[in-house]
């Protein structure tokens, strides 16, 4: 199998059914083909050199699928520019990876100006931009019908995934042809086993960036012969009026999206219904929102987790454990399901595996482990390590008797205060069990005493929108607080009910609405920034009544 197989494989199959759409252009299978294998060859003689690094700066549309296909079978290597985050961002990307080549599109904020500027010998628009820049078109155009591709090993890079290292400085994570292909598998196997069958064909909806999370569905839906339609920046009113408007059948999205989707009303999220299937991946959901999104969106929800350093899905939740989890054993919902085939995973302390149960580092090994970060000698600010084939993840959890992985957080992310190990993800969950919180984010700020101290960041739902039954609460009732909405007192009053002494935030902060990064994740190190000058007037919790 190769990707560029996939493609053509999906073109003699489904031929001119329609694969993909925006809101401008559609392509059919055969349609895309053409157009892939053409700008494959047209980027090799604009001077593309084989296995150059190819920076991509284009948002959801029919052509970032195109570029990103075309590429990679072309035996280039692409680099994603992500076109929410900036002119710096895309420049500091671009002075690790020195990439030979441009793809741009003119109607990207700041992307004009950043292209003029740019220290690459190929320049390729997206559209015209009347500079007289190449376009994909006229490359497509030039490009013979049916050109030879040479033909790519596994091992082949076709990818540099960049987040940002321990000091801020991008890091380009390395994907292979073999690891694409490991994902492509896993998702068929795993993430979409029995959802693709229907009484109509399947349609993805692309509510996330390609880019991203989103992107990884491109491959299955092509070898599946589904439709893929693109949204970009789609708000969630948006999302439930396209997923309406063209009969979609799956989506993903990262869990502040389907924590902004539950604050419609039922009858606004009548839409989703139709999903079969419902992926959430990049950030732990809290139990409270899968519940919602179970009974209020679809039962039909996946969960997948992965890394850029080892493509997803190393590990799914799938349906029919999320139905288990609702009628039968609510603790697997709390984890991030089982490993996919071909995927070693054990917890570790250092280099030796620790017992079911107990906390260690999650180790991986397989054909998703990507081959190390671009320019490793060169960094010591890496974090994730490549030890003897292992990726040491950085990701704190542990193995369930049932075989369910469980994740309490991020190695640097723990908190040690007076001794103790707390891990935020479990103080956070405890929160979520108070009604009217919404969502919480725990972080350690430096203490002269403990160390560290737990803070707590929440968000709530204003008091109009809780439940008679929540109102009612003597707790959330307390005469002595007049304040209509929950209060920190209130909040900080109940995590001493649900957590032992010392798991409990030492002050609780009321927030409008939690930092997102441009992925859409909540961005914990600025929330930790914005708390640190609030602590100076910590609550204090309201005397326990007898």
């Amino acid at each position: 199998m190769s990707i560029a197989n996939v493609v053509r494989t999906a073109a003699e199959r489904f031929g001119a059914d329609l694969a993909v759409a925006d809101g401008a252009r559609s392509l059919s299978f055969a349609e895309l083909s053409d157009r892939v294998h053409r700008l494959a060859a047209g980027f090799a003689a604009r001077g593309v050199a084989p296995g150059g690094a190819v920076s991509v700066l284009l948002p959801n549309s029919v052509a970032s699928i195109e570029v990103d296909l075309a590429l990679t079978i072309g035996g280039f290597v692409r680099v994603a520019l992500n076109p929410r985050v900036g002119q710096r961002d895309w420049a500091r990307i671009m002075d690790d990876c020195r990439p030979c080549a441009l793809v741009y599109d003119p109607g990207v904020d700041g992307a004009r100006e950043f292209a003029a500027a740019a220290p690459v010998s190929v320049l390729i628009a997206a559209v015209d931009d009347d500079t007289g820049t190449a376009t994909l078109d006229g490359i497509a155009a030039a490009a013979p019908a049916r050109p030879r591709l040479r033909e790519l090993e596994p091992n082949a890079l076709c990818a540099l995934h960049y987040s940002s290292g321990t000091t801020g400085v991008p890091k380009g994570a390395k994907r292979t042809h073999a690891n694409r292909l490991a994902s492509l598998r896993a998702m068929l196997d795993h993430v979409l086993a029995g959802t693709l069958d229907g009484p109509e064909p399947p349609v993805f909806v692309h509510a996330g960036p390609v880019i991203h999370t989103s992107g990884l569905f491109v491959l299955p839906f092509l070898a599946a012969g589904g439709k893929q339609v693109l949204l970009d920046h789609a708000r969630p009113a948006e999302l439930l009026a396209a997923v309406a408007g063209c009969r979609g059948t799956h989506t993903a999205l990262v869990p502040t999206v389907i924590a902004r989707l539950l604050e419609f009303g039922d009858a606004e999220l009548t839409a989703l219904r139709r999903l079969r299937m419902l992926a959430y991946a990049g950030a732990p959901m809290p139990v409270e929102h899968i519940r919602q999104a179970y009974h209020r969106i679809t039962p039909n929800l996946v969960q997948y987790y992965g890394m850029v350093e080892a493509i997803p899905p190393l590990t799914v939740l799938g349906i029919a454990a999320h139905r288990r989890g609702m009628d039968e054993d609510s603790e697997i919902l709390a984890s991030v399901g089982r490993p996919c085939a071909g995927v070693d995973i054990d917890f570790r302390d250092g280099d030796v595996a620790v017992s079911d149960g107990q906390i260690g580092e999650l180790v991986i090994a397989g054909p998703a482990v990507g081959p190390g970060y671009h320019d490793a000698g060169t960094r010591t600010d890496l974090g994730k390590s490549h030890r003897g084939g292992r990726l040491h993840s950085g990701d704190l959890g542990f193995r369930a008797a049932d075989g369910y992985l469980h994740l309490t957080g991020r190695s640097k992310d723990m908190i040690i205060t007076g001794g103790y190990n707390v891990y935020p993800r479990e103080v956070e969950q405890a929160l979520l069990t108070i009604p009217g919180v919404t969502d919480a984010v725990v972080v350690g700020l430096a203490d002269p005493v403990w160390g560290q101290r737990i803070v707590a960041a929440y968000t709530a739902e204003s008091r109009a929108d809780l439940t008679e039954a929540e109102l009612t609460d003597p707790e959330l009732t307390d005469p002595e607080l007049t304040d209509p909405e929950l209060t920190e007192v209130e909040v900080l009053r109940r995590s001493r009910e649900v957590l032992p002494d010392y798991k409990r935030p030492k002050s609780v902060h009321r927030l409008p609405a939690f930092p997102l990064t441009a992925l859409g994740k909540v961005d914990r190190a600025a929330v930790a920034r914005m708390l640190a000058p609030l602590t100076s007037r910590s609550v204090v919790a309201a005397p326990s009544r007898a």
